[in-house]
């Protein structure tokens, strides 16, 4: 026989009622403090979380979006060739939405799909997302972007250049880094230079191209057309364009590809005709993705710092959708920087 439990034993969880008892407010100012509103009174809001603590109480987040219309839920929509960029954003976003209540959801989706705005769409209705973060190129995308103000949705982009307003913006300033690139390829002597580009539909594409045949330009220097060669951010078109450009009679002494995934597949093109960098060839890649201090020799790269901007992203998110000022607000911009490592050597032709 089994002896009855004495439910006068069983503790229950504590409740919002439980809290608001104990802190002596309002359920209603007990909610506004679990979700972070900012006009609550310092002291009131010590005496909830007080109370919160001593009690055990845990918010329910199916509640908390119930009251809200939407859930805890935050959207990254995505398309990127480059797998290394997409991990080390989400590791940034997660950095900052650790602890605030709010969890991430990945979509993947194509940029040029003619049903892009009807995927994200339907995202956002599905999941009902509380805010998106948007890397490039879908942060480019003025019609997605309008999508989401229709829907009242929070956002925020991530782009190479302003889109908008410093609040819904990481600026990544892609041409400084650009810039560095053809300043460090001057300065060592180089004038047979190559490029290769990021595919046509990424501003970014332009932009660091843009920065650095500018740049180059100030030093007198041109890149012949036939070394300017089409990429699309992945390793084997930069294998493919590696080949382009070093099997010509007079190839190029300095490659500059705009990411890194490209840089890592000239390398290999290099590797497979027999050359042996940096002796043969100078090379730098963009991101600085973390198999650029890798791989032999180690690759000199623009260092894009992806996981800081997810982190800032994230944080710019989570006080719109809280309706709160913060710092990071204002701070719109980061910074590229062009890290030298062992891929870059003087021209001595």
């Amino acid at each position: 026989m089994t002896k009855d439990v004495d439910r006068g034993e069983i503790e229950k969880p504590a409740t919002i009622n439980d809290v608001a008892l104990r802190a002596q407010v309002s359920k209603k100012t007990v909610s506004r403090v679990i979700n972070r509103v900012p006009t609550v009174d310092e002291k009131i809001r010590d005496r909830v979380t007080n109370a919160i603590r001593e009690l055990g109480f845990r918010p329910n987040p199916q509640a908390r979006s119930l009251a809200f219309r939407r859930s805890f839920l935050v959207g990254l929509v995505y398309d990127n060739p480059s797998p290394a960029y997409v991990v080390n954003l989400l590791e940034g976003i997660l950095d900052a939405l650790a602890g605030s209540g709010f969890e991430l959801v990945v979509h993947p989706c194509d940029h040029q799909s003619t049903t892009l705005l009807d995927n994200v769409e339907e995202f956002v209705e599905r999941q009902r997302l509380a805010g998106v973060i948007l890397p490039p190129p879908l942060s480019e995308n003025e019609m997605l972007v309008g999508l989401l103000r229709v829907k009242a949705c929070p956002y925020v982009r991530i782009s190479s250049l302003a889109l908008d307003e410093p609040p819904a913006m990481v600026v990544t300033n892609d041409h400084l880094g650009a810039e560095e690139a053809a300043q460090q390829f001057a300065q060592l002597g180089h004038r047979r230079i190559g490029l290769v580009r990021g595919p046509p539909s990424f501003r970014s594409a332009d932009v660091r191209a843009k920065g650095f045949l500018d740049t180059l330009l100030k030093h007198g220097i041109t890149v012949d057309p036939a070394r300017d060669v089409a990429g699309s951010y992945t390793f084997e078109s930069g294998l493919d364009a590696g080949h382009r450009l070093l099997a010509m009679p007079a190839p190029p002494s300095a490659i500059f590809a705009m990411n890194d995934e490209m840089a890592l597949g000239v390398m290999q093109a290099a590797r497979e005709r027999g050359l042996e960098l940096p002796r043969d060839l100078s090379l730098i890649g963009f991101d600085d993705l973390p198999m650029a201090a890798r791989v032999w020799p180690n690759l000199t790269s623009v260092r894009l710092p992806i996981r800081e901007m997810g982190q800032l992203a994230a944080r710019k998110l989570l006080a719109t959708m809280g309706n709160q000022q913060s710092p990071d607000q204002q701070q719109s911009e980061v910074r590229p920087v062009l890290v030298m490592r062992d891929s870059v050597v003087p021209w001595e032709g």
